[in-house]
C-alpha cells in the first residue's frame, strides 16, 4: 500500500526540512513585519493615541492591496526583487522573499484586529497617568493582547504552511511540492497521503503550542 512510500523514504527528511526552514525564517521576518505595521494601523486609527488619518488611509489600502493579490501573482510579481535580495529566484531561500509578502500583511490585520479589542478604559486610565505612547503600546496594547495575538500567530504560521506548498512554482522544496511533483504528477498517491499528514502533524503541534501558550497568558 505504501510502496512509493518506502521505496522514496529519504525525500521526506530533507522536504519536512525545507518546509520548517521556510516557515521558521518567513515567520520571523513577517511577523516583525506584520506586527509593525498592525500596530501601527492600530494607534493610527480614528480616536487612537497616535491618531493620523493620512497614515491610516494609506497603510490601510497598501495591506489591502497585497492581501487581495493571489500568491501565486505575487510570486511572479516579486520575482525581481527576490533576484535583488537572494540573488536567484530559484531554491528554498529565494521562496522566502514571496512567501514574507505574502504573510506579513495578513498577519498585519490579525494583529490590528487583535489590539482593537484592547479594553479602552485601560488605554484611557494609562494616559491619565501620564504614559508615553510606546508606553501604552508596549504596556498595554501587547501585554493585554498577547493571548490574541498568540491565535492571530497560530492562525498565520497555519496559513504560512499552506503558502509553502504553493513555493514549488519558485523551485523551492518542501512536503508541498513532494506531494504535488512526486505524488500527485506521477499517480503515487501514497506520497501525497504521507506527504499531507506530515503537514497535518505540524499544523497540529502549532496549534497545540498555541493553546498551551494562550492559557499561560490569559488573565
Amino acid at each position: 500500500m505504501f510502496k512509493n512510500v518506502i521505496e522514496n523514504a529519504d525525500s521526506f527528511l530533507p522536504e519536512t526540512i525545507s518546509t520548517l526552514y521556510m516557515t521558521i525564517f518567513t515567520a520571523i521576518i513577517a511577523g516583525i513585519i506584520g506586527l509593525f505595521f498592525g500596530v501601527v494601523l492600530t494607534v493610527t486609527a480614528k480616536g487612537a493615541i497616535l491618531e493620523n488619518r493620512f497614515v491610516n488611509s494609506l497603510l490601510d489600502k497598501i495591506i489591502n492591496l497585497l492581501r487581495s493579490l493571489p500568491f501565486i501573482i505575487t510570486l511572479a510579481i516579486i520575482a525581481p526583487l527576490t533576484v535583488f535580495i537572494v540573488g536567484t529566484r530559484i531554491g528554498d531561500t529565494a521562496a522566502i522573499v514571496p512567501l514574507v509578502f505574502g504573510t506579513f500583511p495578513f498577519f498585519a490585520r490579525q494583529v490590528e484586529n487583535s489590539l482593537v479589542q484592547v479594553d479602552k478604559g485601560i488605554i484611557e486610565a494609562a494616559l491619565s497617568m501620564g504614559d508615553s505612547p510606546v508606553d501604552i503600546i508596549f504596556g498595554v496594547y501587547l501585554k493585554e493582547g498577547l493571548p490574541s495575538l498568540i491565535r492571530a500567530a497560530s492562525l498565520t504560521l497555519i496559513s504560512l504552511i499552506g503558502l509553502t506548498a504553493m513555493a514549488g512554482a519558485v523551485g523551492a522544496g518542501g512536503l508541498g511540492k513532494l506531494a504535488i511533483a512526486q505524488g500527485y504528477n506521477r499517480f503515487q498517491d501514497d506520497i501525497t497521503l504521507v506527504a499531507t499528514l506530515i503537514i497535518l502533524v505540524i499544523v497540529y503541534i502549532i496549534q497545540a503550542v498555541a493553546n498551551l501558550l494562550v492559557k499561560k497568558t490569559e488573565h
